[in-house]
């Protein structure tokens, strides 16, 4: 209810329903965690590097306007094209919205900058966990006030830096939020993994990546631990690779219809962990295959369910969860208990808007299992989370009647995602590109 006391409008997208296989080919804009890395490290070169093909969403739109702020050049060449020159860093406002990777990147960025920074968001980021990377920070001799948002940092130019140890548990980016500016602490940074496996290794083997794409010096050689030494980085222009995570989403359609997508610009060896996602297709019976850098997937006229580890992947839950819900036999989803800590707790958001359609979707201590229902039509709730809202929507190509709240969310990373669905489903290639 509005604070006036009307009854607040919710938004409702009817998803549409496939009556007929889904078929076409979608080339998909850029990765946010790749757009949004470079971003970071182009921020810290003392000439212009170049991003070609990187990605314009709310997230990434985000951290190109925090990075303005804290006086960084980022200036758009076209719609996709940047050119980003670094200078020296000073104090500023920093909207984080519900950008994981602006709220734990850019604190260590602002760490060395010269002036105040202050970091606030969406009403939902203030529950996400920054404490560790926070804590970590101030152990690397940052001067910082608040364990969350909204946050203050202190910069007095280059922290000292150092060896510190965290539980990074709970998400992979407080240790990419920590290596990616280490270059230009005083001492570089060392850090070690102390506890449970850290969820989404993927994503820190791209940071790796990258740093050392920008002449950065990282070692590797000790489990559970990461050092980068000090030094500046270097420009570099980066392509920046589709996101194959949203990706998976048009594939997923393919494997439930009986149809044909195909997605170009596919790596196979991408460290996106959205590259995964062929194996749990095939897995669930559906057919992969890969031809002049593209893939397809082709439904096979049926879906089985799956035991699988998504520790590494987790973001790939919500597509997971959709289709198993459709599955002709049970699915467990494991290692995905950080998802409690994502832009909603994904593992009660999922159980709670499955089993409402009729399905039977219960959490586990360390994620979902799934057994076969009959699923009816309703409302859909996206939590202001986009991989919830476009689970809703490969729901609703099988169940007639879903209802998707807030379908505008996914333009968090996928810009005018329902007309890229809606064209697939009419038979034509589609582009957000």
């Amino acid at each position: 209810m509005c604070k006036d006391g009307r009854v607040e409008q919710i938004e409702l997208w009817p998803a549409p329903f496939a009556d007929a296989p889904v078929t076409g080919t979608v080339a998909l804009p850029g990765s946010k965690s790749i757009t949004n890395r470079a971003y970071v490290l182009a921020a810290q070169a003392p000439s212009t590097s170049t991003l070609t093909n990187a990605l314009r969403s709310r997230d990434a739109d985000l951290m190109a306007d925090g990075l303005r702020t804290l006086g960084t050049d980022v200036k758009f060449v076209t719609d996709t094209t940047v050119a980003v020159t670094g200078g020296p860093l000073h104090g500023g406002s920093v909207d984080c919205g519900l950008a994981g990777t602006v709220m734990r990147f850019l604190p260590s960025l602002a760490a060395g900058a010269r002036g105040t920074v202050e970091f606030d968001g969406d009403p939902q980021a203030r529950a996400r966990p920054l404490g560790t990377v926070l804590d970590a920070l101030r152990g690397l001799g940052a001067r910082i006030d608040g364990d969350g948002l909204p946050l203050t940092v202190h910069g007095e130019g280059p922290i000292r830096g150092g060896a510190v140890t965290i539980d990074a548990s709970a998400s992979s980016q407080f240790v990419s939020g920590l290596l990616l500016s280490a270059p230009g602490f005083a001492e570089g940074v060392t850090v070690h993994h102390d506890g449970k496996p850290v969820p989404s290794m993927p994503h820190i083997e791209m940071t790796v990546a990258m740093l050392r794409a920008a002449g950065a010096e990282v070692d590797t050689s000790r489990p559970n631990s990461w050092t980068v030494a000090p030094g500046g980085l270097r420009a570099h222009d980066w392509t920046v690779e589709p996101d194959l995570s949203n990706a998976t989403v048009f594939l997923a359609a393919a494997a439930l219809t009986g149809g044909a997508v195909t997605v170009p610009h596919w790596d196979p060896d991408s460290t996106q962990p959205g590259v995964q996602f062929a194996g749990i297709l095939t897995e669930m019976g559906a057919e992969v295959s890969y031809a002049d850098g593209a893939i397809t997937a082709r439904g096979t006229g049926g879906l089985r369910g799956v035991d699988w580890d998504l520790r590494d992947i987790g973001e790939l839950t919500p597509t997971v969860a959709a289709l198993a819900a459709l599955a002709d036999s049970p699915s467990h989803l494991r290692g995905i208990a950080h998802l409690r800590g994502h832009e909603t707790d994904r593992l009660a958001a999922l159980t709670a808007e499955i089993t409402a359609l009729g399905g039977r979707c219960a959490e586990t201590e360390d994620g979902l299992h799934i057994e076969p229902a009959t699923l009816h039509g309703g409302i859909w709730h996206s939590y202001a989370d986009h991989r919830m809202a476009t689970a809703g929507a490969i729901l609703g190509l099988a169940v007639p009647g879903v209802q998707v709240e807030d379908i505008a969310t996914t333009a968090k990373t996928m810009p005018d995602f329902p007309a890229l669905w809606n064209s697939l489903l009419g038979g034509e290639s589609a582009s957000l590109g």
